[in-house]
């Protein structure tokens, strides 16, 4: 008994082809003869572990339907019944496969209306039954898996204008109550003979509304505007063709900063700028400073899908008057921290110290985390404090932070030291669980921010504020 199961091999003649569920049985001759080979098998002793292994796996895929060349012959003379069966299978198959298709195509207009009542706004939707509600368990029972995939929902495009307008990360509607209270009273505030720019700053800490934004930002941004800086100085040629260089850089993912009228603009920002001071000169990453101002500037013409609109449809006192309020705004801007990008840039290596020190009182097991592993503050924060925090935030936050900056005395300089603070504790779970050197700046550079909305930066600078009421006027607590 034993030698004639080991002389039965995978592919053998007495194992019988059996149909899968979804199709009718087989002839009861053929099954029944199935069976009685199946039970005849499974009563046969096994000797080894790896026999019994083997044969279990041979009648668990005893039904297989790739059907070797040498069985066909043997297959095909076994019962003319089950020929006749396989062409009724195949006919009924085909009918109902041309009867779905038919009902499908006879539907193109009702399957395109479902796809364009699909929501654009930011709510990601869970599954593509929340959006086929109204479909019928009759349209659900015919759909076929191609059809299911077409009725997905497609990935939302958000344009940047309504990142910039949106008031919270929920996706919910812009406009609430209390947000048209306030458009009303920043409406009152700007049309006033003289405004208030004491009044005008508190209003603008907790956030700015969009259709007001351009003009309360050029208010809190005046300057003298003086000509006293002049020219001289520097390496002329050399800022030049670093600025070209830089230029192509600027946000490369949004189609906007991308277009060559758009690269002249700041190319005339940062060099005009660059000779007028030449203490500093032009360094890199004050490219990205511009960025916030230009979009701000723009959406007071754009209404909407800021990041793909073409310049070139403005007329050139638009854009002229686009690219003095950036540049004046970013100079402005500059004034409080210059001392960022001259020689050996003292003021970044002051307030990275600064940082180090504020953290080691306010998370002192944070602080001891990153000496364990000689993580150096310089390696992470230094791209925090030159480029204030833009590339670790969307610019949506970037443009929400810079509300609250602007109405900030020494917002730029001082604040963002509390707000950087702030910044690094909010990750402090995920700072603790990485225990190695790389792992930990790996998630410093790349911290999972992109789906940050007003919302989540109102939560931050409200903590950066608790952190510069503990701390501002008592600079000895942080200090050891």
């Amino acid at each position: 008994g034993l030698r004639r199961v080991n002389s039965q091999t995978w592919k053998s003649p007495c194992i019988q082809p059996v149909y899968g569920a979804q199709h009718p049985p087989l002839d009861p001759r053929l099954t029944k003869n199935f069976i009685k080979d199946r039970s005849k098998a499974n009563a046969l002793p096994m000797k080894s572990k790896k026999a019994s292994s083997f044969h279990e796996f041979a009648r668990n895929t005893s039904d297989a339907w790739d059907i070797g060349d040498d069985e066909d012959e043997d297959f095909s003379s076994s019962s003319s019944s089950l020929q006749t069966l396989n062409s009724k299978v195949a006919k009924a198959t085909a009918a109902q496969v041309l009867e779905n298709h038919s009902k499908l195509r006879a539907k193109p207009e009702r399957t395109q209306s479902a796809l364009s009542d699909m929501p654009t706004n930011c709510k990601v939707i869970k599954s593509s039954s929340e959006a086929q509600l109204s479909r019928t368990s009759e349209e659900a029972c015919v759909r076929t898996p191609l059809q299911k995939q077409q009725s997905l929902p497609l990935r939302p495009v958000i344009p940047l204008v309504a990142r910039i307008s949106d008031q919270n990360a929920s996706g919910a509607p812009p406009m609430t109550v209390r947000e048209k209270t306030r458009l009303e009273k920043f409406r009152q505030l700007l049309s006033s003979h003289n405004t208030d720019l004491d009044e005008l700053r508190k209003c603008s800490w907790p956030g700015v509304p969009r259709e007001v934004r351009p003009v309360t930002w050029r208010l809190l941004s005046v300057s003298t505007r003086s000509c006293d800086a002049g020219i001289g100085g520097g390496n002329v040629p050399s800022q030049g063709r670093a600025i070209h260089i830089d230029i192509p850089r600027t946000n490369p993912l949004i189609p906007l900063f991308q277009q060559p009228l758009v690269q002249e603009i700041f190319e005339r920002i940062l060099f005009i700028w660059a000779i007028r001071h030449p203490a500093s000169g032009y360094v890199q990453g004050i490219n990205d400073l511009v960025t916030p101002f230009f979009v701000v500037f723009l959406s007071e013409y754009v209404e909407e899908d800021v990041e793909n609109f073409d310049v070139t449809n403005l007329s050139q006192d638009v854009l002229r008057s686009i690219e003095a309020d950036s540049f004046w705004c970013m100079s402005k801007l500059l004034d409080g921290i210059q001392d960022n990008y001259t020689f050996a840039q003292p003021g970044i290596q002051k307030k990275v110290k600064a940082l180090e020190e504020l953290v080691s009182r306010i998370d002192e097991q944070v602080h001891n985390h990153f000496r364990k592993y000689e993580v150096e503050y310089l390696q992470f924060a230094f791209r925090w404090m030159n480029n204030l925090l833009m590339r670790e935030l969307p610019l949506r936050c970037t443009i929400r932070l810079w509300d609250t900056y602007q109405s900030e005395p020494e917002g730029f300089s001082h604040f963002h030291l509390y707000v950087c603070a702030a910044f690094l504790i909010k990750w402090r779970k995920e700072i603790l669980d990485e225990e190695d050197f790389q792992g930990l700046l790996m998630l410093l550079q790349n911290l999972p921010t992109i789906h940050w909305g007003n919302e989540e930066i109102g939560l931050l600078l409200a903590e950066a504020y608790r952190l510069k009421y503990m701390f501002a006027d008592a600079p000895n607590h942080y200090r050891r």
